[in-house]
């Protein structure tokens, strides 16, 4: 007979620790506090630079509340019913400043960013993924997850006004004047989730070439599942038919997210030239492909809200005014940021029109992905928020109004999808912030500059 799991197991072996997905067996337990009754809500954020092409974002209004795909969301087609578009929501506090340095920190806290060369840097409040870490981030092996793709910047803009670069780094911020560094590096992601050596976690965080990053990363080659591998033996006899299906599904995701980091990071067979051509050897931990990149961050982060590692993530897809060169896209030539500024000549619209619409493809990916698992009578995405836009809403004019934001999830099926919420006019951001932080179960009064709960949430 199936025996009851508690909530807290974990597959243990030397060097690793593996939590396990939401079993029925964990309905069966009798170690109260210690297990759910029910699966966890999540709440992820992820931010993008640059902005959209404003014209074609915003939905046509229709009598139902729902909304049809504007030219802009066409990437969302097969996952629309998961969605609500959000509108008219912004910071006032970021008008009338530089286009992206102070608008970033602002994205998740809607504080006022002081102008500064780094001394005395001032967001002007905690993010608002950093407030549910520090209420419900203890009920987790990590109270939060901070993912991106960039290296933090540093030095500071002049020509922008005399910002720190660091602001553009950073959308988790602990306090008004700590970001939470974020780990742009696969395998270390990964062995934050699961990896338990003394020397414990590395985050590259400012220099993914730094030497305690190469030496994380040359730690141990050996499987984490490998590791693990008596425990999961044991737990499967332990467990009914079903929970064993769902476990086999589980080791081999995370079998199959090791596979990729250790194919994405072998050197490629090339062609050697005679003759000498010095070259600095590259940092390690890095996939030459920018997709692989972000789809091996997005499925690490699947995978930390699926075991439960944690239930709040932030994620960077570009620091601000990114460099990034998109030339893998059909016709793109140039970075992100250079193109933003297209000043409506239409050679070079049409290529950040390219970028914006591979960044919703990647967002589309995580929902889908997330809707594919199983949990409890519902999905992860059922059971999660997730969060997706920009700081500003047209990236040639920088334009603070009407933000582009999306919602995806049910936030533990009590929220309605596949709808619009059309806020009054320059309605705070923060207000949602407010909701959403309700929602999650952590009851405050206000957030940032809000005026009240978000109209028309529930």
């Amino acid at each position: 007979m199936p025996q009851p799991i508690s909530r807290r197991t974990l597959l243990k072996g030397t060097g690793a620790a593996l939590a396990l997905p939401w079993l029925e067996s964990m309905r069966r337990t009798s170690w109260g506090s210690e297990t759910l009754s029910e699966p966890p809500k999540r709440a992820a954020f992820l931010f993008v630079p640059n902005g959209v092409r404003s014209d074609q974002w915003n939905p046509p209004q229709t009598k139902d509340g729902s909304f049809e795909l504007t030219p802009m969301l066409k990437p969302l087609a097969g996952v629309k019913e998961e969605l609500t578009v959000l509108e008219n929501l912004w910071h006032r506090q970021t008008v009338g400043r530089n286009g992206h340095w102070p608008k970033v920190p602002a994205w998740l806290s809607g504080g006022f960013v002081e102008r500064t060369s780094g001394r005395d840097i001032n967001t002007g409040g905690i993010s608002v993924d950093q407030v549910l870490a520090s209420k419900i981030g203890d009920r987790t092996p990590l109270p939060s997850l901070e993912l991106g793709v960039d290296a933090a910047y540093t030095g500071v803009d002049n020509v922008g006004g005399g910002f720190t670069r660091i602001y553009g780094s950073h959308i988790a911020w602990r306090d008004p004047h700590t970001p939470v560094p974020k780990e742009i590096v696969p395998r270390l992601a990964f062995d934050r989730l699961f990896r338990t050596t003394t020397a414990g976690p590395v985050v590259s965080g400012f220099n993914p070439n730094q030497k305690a990053v190469a030496d994380s990363l040359a730690r141990d080659d050996a499987s984490v599942l490998d590791l693990v591998l008596e425990d999961a033996k044991a737990l499967r006899g332990k467990v009914g038919e079903s929970d064993r299906a769902k476990l086999d599904e589980y080791f081999e995701s995370v079998r199959s997210v090791e596979k990729r980091i250790e194919t994405a990071l072998k050197p490629q067979k090339r062609w050697i030239n005679q003759g000498r051509f010095d070259l600095p050897r590259p940092g390690p931990g890095i996939p030459d492909d920018h997709q692989e990149h972000v789809r091996l961050m997005l499925d690490i982060m699947v995978l930390a809200f699926w075991t439960d590692t944690t239930r709040i993530s932030t994620f960077m897809l570009g620091n601000a005014q990114t460099g990034r060169n998109f030339g893998f896209l059909d016709g793109v030539r140039g970075s992100f940021h250079g193109l933003s500024h297209h000043r409506n000549e239409e050679k070079e619209r049409q290529q950040y029109e390219k970028i914006v619409l591979w960044h919703l493809s990647q967002y589309a990916y995580l929902i889908d992905k997330m809707r594919s698992l199983s949990e409890g009578d519902r999905t992860l995405l059922d059971n999660s928020l997730v969060m997706y836009g920009s700081s500003i809403k047209d990236g040639n004019t920088h334009q603070e109004r009407d933000l582009p934001l999306l919602l995806a999830g049910k936030g533990g099926g009590t929220l309605k999808t596949n709808r619009r919420i059309t806020a009054p006019k320059e309605t705070p951001l923060c207000n949602m912030y407010v909701s959403l932080l309700r929602h999650m179960g952590v009851e405050v009064e206000k957030f940032g500059d809000s005026t009240g709960a978000l109209e028309g949430w529930g």
